[in-house]
């Protein structure tokens, strides 16, 4: 009994990992090797998790790597941030990825606070914390909040998202400090 209880585990096992293998997460996450077997398609033979896409993105700006952030976005793919100019196209949102990598280089931390459905898209809410320690830095802690709404195309990648967060409230913290 305990063998055929043990085949049938594998079976289901190398069925699972044999759907995946069909189905590959764009992202790569191993975590999503699991998570995506309950997710929802995005196309006929892709499924997708947010959730996970979410906790994978935080991590990508945390790896002072800014194409892996540029890797989260479609080909052609937009960020705008407080109503800004939008970087279009992978290599412009490394380079804003990389404005924000270089004044935190030692420390940054962008943590994955929460996703909420929205009629416009999907708000990506975050919060940054890390040291100004970059070229020109003030050495000062900084701890922020905002939240990116996301337009996610059919590929499961943001075709534009849309960054807000407390300007006012980041210089202030970038000269005296998040305690100050």
């Amino acid at each position: 009994m305990k063998t055929a209880i043990f085949k049938l585990l594998i079976f289901l096992f190398m069925g699972v990992f044999t759907t995946h293998s069909q189905n590959p997460d764009p992202h790569g996450s191993a975590e999503s090797a699991i998570t995506g077997i309950i997710s929802t398609k995005i196309n006929n033979d892709t499924m997708f998790d947010i959730n996970v896409f979410a906790k994978d993105y935080a991590q990508a700006w945390c790896s002072q790597k800014p194409e892996s952030v540029a890797s989260f976005y479609a080909e052609n793919g937009s960020l705008t941030i407080n109503s800004g100019t939008s970087a279009v196209g992978r290599t412009a949102i490394a380079q804003s990825a990389k404005a924000f990598m270089d004044a935190f280089p030692d420390d940054m931390i962008v943590a994955f606070d929460k996703l909420v459905k929205t009629p416009k898209g999907t708000e990506f809410h975050w919060t940054l914390t890390g040291t100004n320690t970059g070229l020109n830095g003030t050495g000062k802690k900084v701890n922020i909040s905002g939240f990116e709404l996301w337009q996610i195309d059919e590929n499961g990648l943001i075709k534009e998202s849309q960054g807000t967060f407390d300007a006012e409230e980041y210089s202030r913290q970038i000269k005296y400090g998040v305690n100050d």
